[in-house]
């Protein structure tokens, strides 16, 4: 198969008018080798259902249709880019069509009822994440289609980093502990600037991650999240003092720390998912108890 070079991308993009937003995070890859590269750590299968976000001028999507996905789901946010995606198929795969659809939407937003039934549920992510939005858009997908087994997502090197950290690493933080929520995650290669155009100020990273069941807790998943934004907004401080407002005191979250077996003078850094949780799930409890008095 023919996949994009450089040159027809701009073509493309001159066509259509498209110049790269960094409103919405585009570096479009005008490399193809580097997105065969990315087909084939994907390591997909006849029966994947893949979900690839920002396709932009179709680079990536030509590439996994020549590696063999059975059914791809693509969802633009740009209607000039979605509108021209299926024409660039039709010209370079026109046999691979009819595995393709392209859903005109925002994946901050999108739902499992926005994308078409007829394809199946998605199972694989792979895509070239907006910078700009890469952690928020992974967690809202992972958390509206809990069909996705695993993926492969290219963004920016300081996010991997931060996607890919153990506690007690100096860069381990919120995306670190949200994501470990729902997947276990491992650096996958690194990505060169100068295979985007344009050519981004930051160097580029893959990252591959597996589905896992979360910690088993009482507490909802929007619990555990609120005590991990309270335990990260004040890095620096120790948890008895990060969670005091989380807690109603610091008095109060020392009592729910030590109920959770934590340390109250750890910080948030030091703790892994299943910490959260339980510390989570403790403070669920005393509101429990605190109701039926």
């Amino acid at each position: 198969m023919r996949l994009l070079g450089p040159a027809e991308i701009r073509m493309l993009a001159d066509r259509l008018g498209v110049r790269p937003s960094k409103r919405l995070g585009q570096n479009f890859v005008v490399e193809p080798g580097t997105v065969r590269k990315i087909a084939s750590l994907a390591a997909l299968e006849r029966q994947d259902v893949v979900l690839e976000v920002g396709p932009g001028l179709g680079s990536l999507t030509l590439a996994l249709l020549e590696a063999g996905v059975g059914r791809l789901v693509a969802v633009e946010i740009d209607r000039a880019l979605a509108g021209e995606l299926p024409l660039t198929i039709a010209s370079h795969a026109p046999q691979l069509a009819d595995r393709v659809a392209v859903v005109t939407a925002d994946a901050l937003q999108v739902a499992g009822r926005d994308l078409p039934s007829a394809f199946g549920s998605p199972s694989v992510l792979v895509a070239n994440l907006p910078y700009n939005v890469a952690v928020p858009v992974l967690l809202h997908l992972l958390a509206a289609l809990p069909t996705l087994r695993r993926g492969l997502v290219m963004v920016q090197a300081e996010v991997a980093d931060r996607m890919c950290a153990g506690p007690g690493s100096r860069v381990y933080g919120t995306p670190s502990v949200k994501l470990a929520w729902y997947a276990a995650a491992r650096p996958a290669g690194p990505v060169p600037r100068t295979v985007f155009w344009p050519v981004p100020n930051v160097d580029s990273r893959l990252v591959a991650f597996t589905k896992r069941d979360p910690p088993v807790t009482t507490a909802s998943r929007e619990e555990v999240f609120a005590v991990i934004d309270a335990a990260f907004r004040q890095r620096r401080k120790t948890l008895r003092a990060a969670l005091s407002g989380w807690a109603g005191s610091a008095p109060e979250a020392e009592r729910l720390l030590r109920a959770a077996d934590i340390e109250p003078g750890a910080r948030g850094e030091s703790l892994g998912v299943g910490e959260f949780a339980r510390l989570a799930a403790v403070h669920r409890e005393g509101l429990r108890t605190l109701g039926q008095s």
